[in-house]
């Protein structure tokens, strides 16, 4: 049964999901929700006028940042030592072109100014980052996502130019080997993750290593001081 949420801080068992991995409707999106959402395992998606939806797929996707995969392509263009990679530089920047790419796609997007406000303020609480790629000083690429002890949370992606995003990415996993972290949530398994490296798991499984990964000491405040050292880019 799909529970329907009120003012009150707390979330029915995940693994109490649909079929579709729904698992609650309603309730809002502070801080304190969207921490205790994460660290259940479970995460908000929905469309501009639909109420509040929440989300415990199964399978489920992550990503362990030493798994990740560079094609020849990207190697090569990280050869060419021509990106430079920030670290909560423009947050809200990264959303909204995140927001755009949907909308260019034709899909609509679930990045709303709602949502957008909501993770701007995780982001100011030294909860939520962004990672952007520049090229010649002009931004070109770029991820967002939620770090809560030693789990990331990767919730969007856009590129301007191909394979930007990508070198966000090559960066991400790069700052997160050399801060410990467990792995990257990647949420929804599709064949372009997947070709990146990801793996699906039960749901059963993910919430077996999220615990532990969300209760050791992460890195709150901006990364802003990590940004800027490329050598994280350079590939053999």
């Amino acid at each position: 049964m799909i529970v329907l949420l009120d003012r009150e801080l707390s979330f029915p068992d995940p693994m109490s999901a649909d079929a579709d991995g729904l698992v609650a409707i309603g309730g809002d999106l502070t801080i304190e929700r969207l921490l205790l959402a994460y660290s259940s395992g479970i995460f908000p998606w929905y469309m501009g006028r639909d109420p509040i939806l929440w989300w415990s797929p199964d399978p489920r996707a992550i990503l362990f940042p030493q798994d990740l995969k560079l094609s020849k392509s990207l190697r090569k263009k990280l050869r060419e030592n021509s990106y430079n990679v920030r670290v909560d530089n423009c947050f809200e920047t990264v959303m909204l072109h995140c927001a755009h790419a949907g909308t260019r796609q034709q899909e609509g997007t679930w990045i709303t100014n709602e949502m957008i406000r909501a993770y701007v303020n995780l982001h100011e609480s030294g909860y939520a980052h962004s990672f952007e790629t520049y090229r010649d000083g002009e931004l070109i690429g770029g991820l967002y996502g939620v770090s809560i002890g030693k789990m990331f949370a990767g919730e969007s992606m856009f590129a301007l130019e191909n394979d930007a995003s990508k070198v966000a990415l090559v960066y991400l996993c790069s700052l997160l080997i050399s801060f410990g972290f467990d792995f990257i949530d990647v949420q929804q398994d599709n064949d372009h993750l997947l070709s990146l490296g990801a793996v699906r798991l039960s749901r059963r499984g993910f919430l077996e290593i999220l615990r532990p990964a969300t209760t050791k000491k992460g890195f709150r405040g901006k990364w802003t001081t990590y940004g800027e050292n490329n050598d994280f880019l350079k590939v053999k």
